[in-house]
């Protein structure tokens, strides 16, 4: 297997560091192989792993946001090995291109970034596993094309959450404003601020509300960070920093309703309940109900963070394997 850019780097960095014990944790390297692989898109190419035979159409694993392809490192070797697995970056995340300069991200870039897997690969039909964004919007994307879509699996985040009008205005011109301030800043072509390999750990660690453990950021870290060239021994994150000012949904409550609706196909979702809901519960609530009137919908709830997949995959492979083999039988 060639070594990917990203392995290559994990394997340069030093040890990853407990900050409350100050102890060296070796780095775990994968053990199931895989190939890194690039999707042409028309403004450059999307980036991913991929697990297992490529004859084979694979479960396609997307991230969430400001994540990337290695959040699916730990849990990759546990699924069932007769299917492949293909883990992306999405546009701007991970060893993926940038959109252009003057354009925004939003949200539903990645269902379209769907629809392009399909169209490249002569898929007639997808199979979905996604965390937080991306389960948001394999929901999306179940919905507008409930055809297309043999199985769904969604980590933590059920769908596009549902924001007062209040809140939706006045982030859209935040948004919109602090765009405008960090093309001017990207405009001096500066490098990132950098740091020692144990602070880029912590930043990411608390960054994430702690969600991310310490030892599971360096599957993350492999493809969201680059040496410095000015100061030894340091490194920075190297995501597009516009992602920071990425544009969401914003729906009414009869939308994401209506879009449960039309999700036909075999869907599972799982609920970490160390995490938040990111709206009000009743409004998880009620897309829940209409969910469940589908008779090849599953809902299970664990215990961990939102990050459980990758910090305790042991925890969600079960779960998962016992569904794709009901509905993606050897």
């Amino acid at each position: 297997m060639k070594m990917s850019r990203g392995l290559r780097l994990l394997l340069q960095l030093p040890n990853v560091r407990h900050a409350s014990s100050g102890t060296a944790k070796h780095v775990n390297v994968l053990t199931k192989h895989y190939e890194e692989i690039s999707i042409p898109v028309p403004w450059g190419h999307i980036s991913g792993k991929w697990y297992g035979p490529k004859h084979v159409r694979p479960i396609v694993g997307m991230h969430g946001w400001q994540d990337n392809a290695g959040t699916f490192d730990t849990l990759a070797p546990l699924l069932p090995n007769h299917l492949s697995f293909l883990s992306i970056d999405a546009p701007g995340h991970g060893l993926s291109s940038w959109l252009p300069a003057g354009t925004s991200y939003h949200s539903i870039d990645l269902v379209l970034i769907v629809r392009r897997l399909m169209d490249e690969y002569n898929w007639d039909k997808i199979s979905i596993l996604g965390h937080s964004m991306s389960s948001i919007n394999g929901f999306v994307f179940s919905a507008l094309f409930p055809d297309k879509v043999d199985l769904f699996v969604g980590l933590d985040v059920l769908k596009p959450p549902i924001r007062s009008a209040r809140t939706i205005v006045d982030g859209l011109s935040k948004r919109l404003e602090d765009t405008l301030k960090l093309e001017r800043r990207l405009k001096s072509g500066s490098e990132p601020p950098a740091y020692e390999w144990d602070q880029l750990v912590n930043r990411l660690h608390e960054g994430t509300d702690k969600s991310v453990s310490l030892d599971a950021c360096k599957y993350l870290l492999q493809r969201n960070c680059k040496p410095s060239t000015h100061e030894p021994h340091k490194y920075y994150f190297s995501r597009d920093n516009r992602l920071k000012t990425s544009l969401f949904y914003t729906l009414h409550l009869d939308v994401p309703l209506e879009m449960a609706r039309r999700i036909k196909c075999p869907h599972l979702f799982i609920k970490a309940l160390q995490a938040p809901y990111y709206e009000k519960k009743e409004y998880y609530d009620l897309t829940l109900a209409e969910l469940r009137k589908n008779p090849l919908f599953e809902y299970h709830e664990i215990d961990g963070t939102h990050h459980v997949h990758l910090n305790e995959p042991e925890k969600v492979a079960p779960i998962i394997n016992s569904f794709i083999n009901k509905y993606r039988p050897l």
